[in-house]
């Protein structure tokens, strides 16, 4: 299916890894050129080099996103690169386990904004140039705002924050016909996400466990299978969806517990 993004600006943040980096690729493959902003110059460069495999162009931009000052300084690079932005993939955050009990106030604030100020500032500071283009936001969020977690209030907040932010801006921007819509990510392989299961006890056995909950399949959801969903919500192929928490989770958060086997 030709989506029509060939030569469409598309931001993505946290894109040289995991599911940002999966995005990209969906991108490169569809003709966009993705902007690939993200805190490792090196990292970003080399999935530019996997773009260009593709014949694709992508522009990398190095910028740690928890400094307001760099969110404002990616936006301008790219409109000083390209002349426009088309969409804005607001992907990058990380779950750092700030709890209730282990937390603190530097903790949690640092985590809103390493997971969720930043989607406001980059759609800030993007916004006139996506009003001329009248293009589309994706928010890549959590299960954790919807089913919680445990230990981590903070990133669980971030995803509620993303969640809201999603509809409200949905609202704001239909005299300009901007779409924002939300990924709503669950159990997702991912580089962050095998990193995690490694510092449990029994991270097989684990695993196992969490697979074995997931109603579709008994597996983790791949990061292709979300950047293709972003990548279509980009399009003009969803050019009436708007305001959507879109669950791409193997039915994991809403399907009927009693489908997992034992």
């Amino acid at each position: 299916m030709d989506l029509h993004l060939k030569n469409k600006v598309i931001i993505v943040t946290g894109g040289a890894k995991g599911i940002g980096r999966g995005i990209v690729l969906s991108l490169a493959k569809e003709g966009a050129i993705p902007v690939i902003v993200g805190r490792s110059a090196s990292d970003n460069q080399l999935v530019v080099h996997e773009v260009q495999a593709l014949g694709a162009e992508a522009l990398a931009i190095e910028a740690e996103l928890s400094d307001p000052a760099a969110c404002e300084r990616a936006v301008q690079q790219t409109i000083a690169q390209y002349g426009r932005i088309d969409g804005l993939v607001n992907n990058a955050g990380v779950n750092d386990g700030v709890g209730l009990a282990s937390g603190n106030y530097d903790a949690f604030v640092s985590s809103l904004h390493k997971n969720l100020v930043h989607y406001y500032l980059m759609a800030h500071h993007a916004l006139d140039a996506l009003k001329a283009s009248k293009g589309a936001i994706i928010n890549i969020s959590s299960k954790t705002a919807e089913t919680g977690q445990g230990e981590t209030s903070a990133y669980a907040a971030a995803n509620g924050g993303r969640n809201a932010l999603t509809r409200e801006w949905a609202v704001e921007l239909l005299p300009f016909q901007i779409r924002v819509n939300a990924i709503i990510v669950a159990e997702a392989a991912t580089p962050q996400y095998d990193r995690w299961i490694q510092t449990l006890d029994n991270p097989t056995e684990t695993l196992k466990k969490i697979t074995d909950r997931i109603p579709l399949g008994n597996r983790m959801t791949t990061a292709d299978e979300i950047a293709d969903m972003c990548v279509f919500l980009l399009s003009n192929k969803s050019s009436h969806t708007t305001g959507q928490l879109i669950h791409v989770d193997g039915g994991y958060v809403h399907l009927d517990r009693s489908l997992v086997r034992e």
